[in-house]
């Protein structure tokens, strides 16, 4: 399966999702390019977006290879292999720093909006797909944390071992592409799969923001 563009993505997830419309619930993407998704998908199911904000911890040799992923709470994931091959002092650090980050960016996505409850509610966390899997994994943490009464991943395509893996911490785990063969890259299903930016994110989110006021404003 291919898609178009992000956008294109996020529509063909919100018709995979579409028996979750009308339920009270949150839709979180994953910046910059799961609000993309997030954006198509929370609008055809009526949900108000919110973002999970996971941070790669990158090799020191080769930081594009995530040993470790971090969001603003601290919850943290890592290939213990891996780790435990690099300076202790200088892992601790470099969480600490992406931990900051997920932080600044909230503030800069958001502007202090506060989060939405989803306490007792659905959680459908998106993003435009998965490569090794650690920045989704401590998303879902994040998001148990938060005491869902249901947790659903959705993204249009991820490796097969890892749909697998990560199904076993969700409720439902949504994958448009089931070839048992995955490209390597999550840009190699995608025709346009350009860099978002941190204006469009904004954008994005204010947008779906306004949408969500005027329905409350039209609801009797």
């Amino acid at each position: 399966m291919r898609f178009r563009d992000r956008a294109d993505a996020g529509k063909k997830l919100a018709q995979a999702l579409k028996k979750y419309q009308g339920q009270i619930g949150v839709v979180y993407a994953l910046p910059r390019g799961g609000v993309v998704l997030g954006a198509e998908v929370a609008r055809a199911l009526n949900m108000p977006l919110d973002l999970l904000i996971p941070r790669k911890i990158g090799h020191p040799l080769q930081p594009e290879y995530a040993i470790g992923a971090v969001v603003e709470s601290g919850e943290m994931v890592s290939n213990q292999r891996e780790v435990a091959r690099v300076d202790p002092q200088w892992f601790r650090q470099e969480v600490e720093a992406e931990r900051q980050e997920a932080r600044r960016r909230r503030e800069l996505y958001l502007g202090g909006r506060q989060p939405v409850p989803v306490e007792g509610r659905t959680a459908i966390i998106v993003d435009d797909g998965i490569a090794t899997g650690l920045t989704m994994e401590v998303s879902i943490r994040e998001a148990r944390r938060l005491r869902p009464a249901h947790l659903v991943v959705a993204v249009p395509v991820a490796p097969p071992d890892t749909v697998e893996r990560m199904s076993r911490e969700v409720d439902e785990f949504v994958v448009l592409d089931r070839s048992p063969y995955y490209l390597g890259a999550v840009g190699a299903y995608y025709d346009s799969f350009y860099q978002v930016s941190d204006e469009e994110v904004v954008a994005l989110l204010r947008s779906v923001a306004a949408d969500e006021r005027v329905k409350e404003h039209d609801r009797p």
